[in-house]
């Protein structure tokens, strides 16, 4: 049997059930692949429901305001993808009568979306035999083929599209795709690949010379920076004192407390009064810390202290500042740690 053919004859047996393979449809299927970007399945599944509910077509999803999307991703994270899938949508609506195209190429040129999306929509919408290559594809064809340079590099990238290129199916090349989604997230996994459940084990290179556990070849990944900040909760005739993020870079457009990036952790009262009248225009004195989270990204780390503030006075709000009531906070997206704040207050004034 074909590497294709031992494939597809175990993914037939062992398929996941997943909510966006009910159907091929491209746009379902397009939601899907962009949350699981750097999200786990589990994690991925009520959030899809629900954006399915809100959103089933694009459309509808197309008539959504950012702000929105953005509340229906809270949580995910790369708000980025979300921002990213709204204007592909529109350009859809507006180009292509609300119909994804099937072309691979044209799919790409789509924001946001890369070659690996284009491959998964590509092949498992519209039976195209476009490779759909991730880490679990590299991974995967690093050990069947022994692969021993660096999993990161284009060359090696490169040589892995090559040899997919070379054993996807011209029949159900969607399935094949999707079959190599779930062995490498249940057999063929980092660390310690369950061979003894691989239906590859006769083609695999690096089983054969008993080096799996050595492959991927990749290089050590960067610490994120760590960067340490202030919040101020501020309460004020029921209503807490938010603002709204630039429109670039980390977290763009999302809410949160007003918060500081500390130049020295011992004076965090001080420096966070000092912006909160700079940037705000109000008055405080800074209490007690209330919560304190450590949230990572993916180039750098939050270590973010929330501190109980009591407003002394304040002049007319600055633009992209607002107050909001306890019930109001669950309406706007929120960055990072800042949601479970806002969680955590929303309980506590009810």
């Amino acid at each position: 049997m074909t590497l294709a053919a031992q494939l597809l004859d175990w993914y037939y047996k062992n398929a996941r059930d997943l909510p966006w393979r009910k159907d091929t449809d491209a746009y379902k299927i397009w939601v899907s692949e962009i949350m699981l970007q750097q999200t786990r399945v589990e994690a991925v599944k009520g959030y899809y429901k629900r954006w399915m509910e809100r959103f089933p077509t694009p459309e509808i999803l197309a008539q959504a305001s950012e702000q929105e999307v953005l509340h229906y991703w809270q949580g995910l994270g790369y708000y980025s993808r979300a921002r990213n899938l709204l204007t592909g949508v529109k350009e859809v609506c507006a180009v292509y009568n609300g119909k994804v195209p099937a072309d691979e190429a044209v799919i790409q040129s789509l924001p946001g979306v890369g070659e690996y999306t284009a491959g998964a929509i590509a092949s498992i919408a519209y039976n195209r035999p476009a490779p759909a290559i991730d880490g679990n594809v590299l991974r995967i064809f690093s050990r069947l083929f022994c692969l021993r340079e660096d999993i990161a590099r284009q060359t090696t990238k490169r040589e892995v599209r090559r040899l997919v290129q070379r054993h996807i199916p011209g029949q159900c090349p969607g399935d094949f795709n999707q079959a190599l989604m779930d062995l490498g997230a249940a057999v063929c996994i980092p660390l310690r690949p369950r061979c003894q459940l691989c239906p590859l084990t006769n083609l695999c290179k690096a089983y054969e010379l008993d080096i799996q556990d050595t492959l991927p070849v990749r290089a050590p990944k960067k610490q994120p920076l760590l960067v340490v900040l202030a919040a101020g909760l501020i309460l004020y005739n029921g209503h807490y004192l938010v603002r709204q993020r630039p429109e670039t870079g980390l977290l763009a457009g999302m809410w949160e407390f007003p918060a500081v990036e500390l130049t020295d952790e011992q004076a965090a009262a001080s420096e966070l009064k000092e912006t909160l009248w700079q940037e705000c225009r109000q008055q405080v004195n800074v209490g007690t810390r209330q919560y304190h989270y450590i949230h990572t990204f993916s180039h750098r780390k939050w270590d973010i202290a929330f501190y109980e503030c009591q407003w002394l006075s304040g002049e007319a709000l600055p633009e992209r500042t607002a107050w909001l009531s306890a019930d109001e906070l669950s309406t706007v997206p929120w960055a990072g740690p800042h949601h479970k704040v806002a969680v955590a207050l929303a309980v506590r004034e009810t």
